[in-house]
């Protein structure tokens, strides 16, 4: 089933805020970011896709230079994250940190994901102990 924005006017997605539209982009990472086993493969390349896609739409509605040159930018970076041969994890995770950054609103999403991997990965729960729990 294809997301609901895949086939977004650009007419509809300027009517949105900036920070609704990085929070749009980043909920596609935050699809593809439990998509990095071997059998994901063709999953995480269709989330990469719509996150390029969504990202050449913010591209072409915003004027502002410095946003478009930031979102080309980390727009190679996803890039790069779908041509490449291995999927990797921490990648993506940089990545989508970097993309919460663009906006106040967006980065106050940070803490949240650095939970939810903590509760999922139990090396990630212990990196976040004192030393003298180890």
């Amino acid at each position: 089933m294809p997301a609901q924005h895949s086939t977004m006017a650009p007419e509809k997605w300027a009517a949105f805020p900036l920070d609704r539209q990085i929070l749009m982009i980043g909920n596609e990472m935050n699809r593809a970011a439990s998509l990095f086993g071997p059998q994901d493969r063709e999953r995480l390349g269709n989330c990469y896709e719509r996150v390029l896609n969504l990202v050449d739409l913010t591209v072409e509605v915003n004027d502002r230079p410095g946003l478009r040159r930031e979102m080309l930018r980390w727009r190679d970076l996803v890039a790069q994250l779908y041509v490449a041969s291995e999927a990797r994890e921490d990648d993506h995770r940089a990545a989508f940190r970097c993309l919460l950054l663009l906006t106040p609103s967006s980065a106050k999403q940070i803490p949240h994901l650095a939970a939810l991997r903590a509760a999922t990965d139990p090396a990630a729960a212990r990196a976040g102990e004192p030393r003298a729990n180890r």
